[in-house]
């Protein structure tokens, strides 16, 4: 069950909720990840239960301790007290090759338990990967020599002409997610061409989280890259044109990839089975190759941007929506809008309180976009969520009123009016600050 649906039985009668968190059991990882900061949020009394004793085999079963050595069933990272005075400068950078990990089972059994600890779903097979897998390289940030945070990236792209064009044609090529997206989802014939990686993975132990340690890995992945003029040095050496990532959308997650340069390119209009929501990808160009490739992506969302958000998107966290929009490379933007004289009278009749929305809807959505990308206009996180609701989501005003906590509807449209009065200021025409002054 995803946490999203989860998280809706706390709006019920007092329910007990019974998961595995350890070992490989699909998607039971995320109640501990995510699902645990909800119940602590909320106005619950909770009762943790716990079993550790066996059901399906007796304590201690020799099968069962080798099963869980053999596949890491029991890795854990470093304990609390080892690395809780790691920062950001007391750490060093290193690559995790295979035979560093083979060589060393301690390192391999902190990588990892790292990486099970941090993500929703893990399988036997990504043990097998890890240390197998052709085009999977490990980097880590280690401090004193225990893993505090570490990332597991993929080579994707560079495909033959022959390959890109059976993908265009609806053929899947496994172990290449964001070229198999941009090729035969976004139709981009030359979505394979450029070689990036994408961070599968990126884990940074509890005890330093929210410390900038995830925010310098990543910093020095890309100094890596950049500094050997975008060349991977542990695998076929070859130039590397942007490093990229996919993950169930939120609102926290969205602003820390921001935060670290990464720009949105696609929003996906169907929920991840394992996170339960909407997949965001986003990208970091190295190369002019990469960069053309992260420009022309970032246009393509935004002109499908109104058309999906009022469609498939129109029931997604405005919160989503706003920092999926806030992470769209603002280059992406044509430079003014394309508003007509009488859809900027519309806009600034409305923030007067005479205007109707209705009149030239396509007009608010192009500064609602506009805003939620740029935020020059200065627009507080009400009224953001209001521009997303009403005019991206195109949500009816009861609606509106009872998803944003408003008192009433006629206070919702009131609200909304405040709200268009500096987008005029920001971004008006000459002439329609003529006709604000009409008003005035």
């Amino acid at each position: 069950l995803p946490v999203s649906l989860l998280e809706r039985f706390l709006d019920g009668p007092p329910a007990a909720f019974c998961t595995t968190v350890h070992g490989y059991e699909g998607a039971g990882r995320s109640f501990d990840v995510r699902f645990r900061g909800s119940l602590a949020d909320s106005d619950r009394d909770v009762t943790d239960a716990r079993l550790d004793e066996p059901i399906r085999y007796a304590a201690g079963d020799p099968v069962e301790s080798w099963a869980f050595r053999a596949l890491l069933l029991d890795a854990r990272p470093p304990v609390d007290q080892l690395v809780a005075d790691a920062t950001p400068e007391s750490v060093e950078y290193e690559t995790l090759s295979p035979e560093r990990l083979l060589a060393d089972e301690h390192l391999l059994r902190e990588a990892f338990g790292l990486l099970v600890l941090a993500h929703y779903r893990t399988e036997p097979d990504d043990l097998a990967r890890l240390l197998d897998a052709p085009n999977l390289t490990c980097r880590a940030l280690l401090h004193e020599g225990r893993v505090v945070s570490v990332a597991l990236l993929a080579r994707e792209g560079g495909l033959r002409e022959e390959t890109r064009e059976r993908v265009y044609r609806g053929d899947r090529i496994r172990g290449n997610m964001l070229p198999d997206v941009f090729t035969s989802q976004l139709r981009d014939r030359e979505g394979g061409v450029a070689v990036g990686y994408r961070v599968m993975r990126i884990a940074t132990h509890h005890a330093v989280r929210s410390g900038g340690l995830g925010s310098r890995l990543l910093s020095a992945i890309e100094a890596e890259f950049r500094e050997d003029g975008g060349r991977d040095a542990d695998l076929r050496g070859e130039r590397v044109d942007y490093l990229g990532v996919g993950y169930g959308a939120t609102p926290e997650l969205l602003d820390f990839w921001r935060e670290n340069g990464y720009r949105t390119v696609h929003l996906s209009t169907t929920k991840n089975d394992a996170s339960g929501e909407h997949s965001a990808l986003m990208v970091r160009p190295l190369t002019d190759s990469g960069a053309d490739l992260a420009a022309r992506h970032a246009e393509w969302f935004r002109e499908r941007a109104p058309g999906v958000l009022a469609g498939p998107l129109s029931d997604v966290d405005p919160d989503v929506i706003r920092g999926a929009l806030r992470a769209v490379d603002d280059s992406a933007l044509p430079e003014e809008p394309a508003l007509s004289e009488r859809d900027w009278r519309v806009v600034v009749d409305a923030a007067n309180g005479m205007g109707s929305y209705h009149a030239a809807p396509a007009a608010f959505t192009e500064l609602a976009l506009r805003e939620l990308i740029l935020g020059a206009a200065g627009l507080d996180s009400d009224e953001e969520r209001l521009l997303v609701e009403k005019v991206l989501q195109n949500r009816e005003w009861d609606d509106v009123a009872v998803d944003l906590d408003r008192v009433s509807t006629r206070m919702t449209m009131r609200a909304f009016g405040d709200a268009c009065e500096p987008l005029v200021e920001t971004y008006g025409t000459e002439t329609a600050k003529e006709h604000r002054a009409y008003w005035d």
